[in-house]
């Protein structure tokens, strides 16, 4: 598979390709597979990947760091009190001068806006690392840790249960555009935004997908094959908090509704987990349960978006 990523942007999963994602989880599974000679190869040496947060993470910041250690490369660590963007300094500006000291920059922001901005202005290639809209490297793990265990993407039914948010965004983006059925499964109010499913079923309709939104649980696990499941009341969300546990409450995967599904059924949880609300800690441990290894992906699936990015 030939495509061409050097010196591109992912702001958004319909940056991509289908054929873009699959070599994109190939140089994942690439790297990953061999990490003794990644590590001689060192492809990113002499590199430095910008990490701009205005919300805190774990596996962002590590997966993105441990990511550049093992490319050989380095991350630099920009807290909200280092990069006041648009405040102390425009976001225009910030990318400008980011570009001159760094040979890649990955933002984590509120908006979505923004990282779009920086990727409009910044000379070297941006890295949705999270906005409220979308959540490309999330689902870059995602598309990854399910071709891990089924072999396959194309043709597979999985289903996504809780609120409509940038994680189910891009899960509808990158399952149309390789050919993965995607249910989205809401309560009534937190469907995921309207154009972003004509957009993915328009997807959808050229690679065989059926991209829907469903408020039933016990219909969109049926003969799934892929459960996956978010916190209820995301950052940002946590007023809320409270009148979405009501809201929720049925949207649980445990083991009533893992019996809809098909046997096999691989579960999936972006973490952090709150056990008891959208997955009761006894699912989370079954056998089946790939949550620590679409974790671990997140590393390896971003390793193999920045090493293709960077040439």
């Amino acid at each position: 598979m030939s495509v061409e990523l050097y010196g591109r942007s992912l702001v958004s999963m319909r940056d991509l390709s289908g054929e873009e994602i699959l070599a994109i989880l190939d140089k994942a599974a690439e790297l990953k597979a061999d990490r003794a000679q990644v590590f001689a190869a060192a492809p990113l040496a002499g590199m430095t990947l910008g990490m701009i947060f205005q919300k805190p993470s774990l596996r962002t910041r590590v997966s993105f760091e441990a990511g550049m250690t093992r490319l050989g490369g380095h991350a630099i660590y920009l807290a909200p009190s280092d990069i006041k963007l648009g405040r102390r300094e425009t976001t225009e500006d910030i990318a400008l001068v980011l570009s001159r000291y760094v040979d890649v920059i990955m933002a984590r922001v509120f908006g979505h806006e923004i990282v779009a901005d920086l990727a409009k202005y910044a000379t070297c290639p941006v890295i949705n690392g999270l906005s409220d809209f979308e959540h490309p490297c999330q689902i870059l793990a995602d598309l990854l840790t399910i071709k891990e265990r089924k072999g396959t993407l194309k043709g597979l039914n999985a289903m996504y249960l809780g609120d409509g948010n940038n994680v189910a965004h891009s899960l509808m983006y990158g399952a149309a555009r390789v050919g993965l059925n995607m249910t989205i499964t809401t309560p009534p109010g937190f469907e995921p935004q309207a154009n972003v499913l004509e957009e993915s079923q328009q997807m959808g309709r050229e690679t065989g997908a059926t991209i829907r939104v469903l408020n039933d649980p016990a219909e969109g696990a049926w003969e799934a094959d892929v459960l996956y499941t978010d916190v209820w009341a995301s950052m940002g969300q946590e007023e809320e908090a409270g009148a979405r546990k009501a809201k929720f409450k049925s949207y649980q995967i445990n083991a009533e509704l893992m019996s809809r599904a098909k046997s096999d059924a691989i579960i999936l949880h972006c973490l952090p987990a709150h056990y008891g609300e959208e997955i009761d800690y006894a699912t989370s441990r079954r056998p089946n349960s790939a949550i620590f290894d679409q974790a671990e992906n997140r590393m390896h699936a971003q390793n193999g978006l920045l090493v293709l990015v960077t040439g």
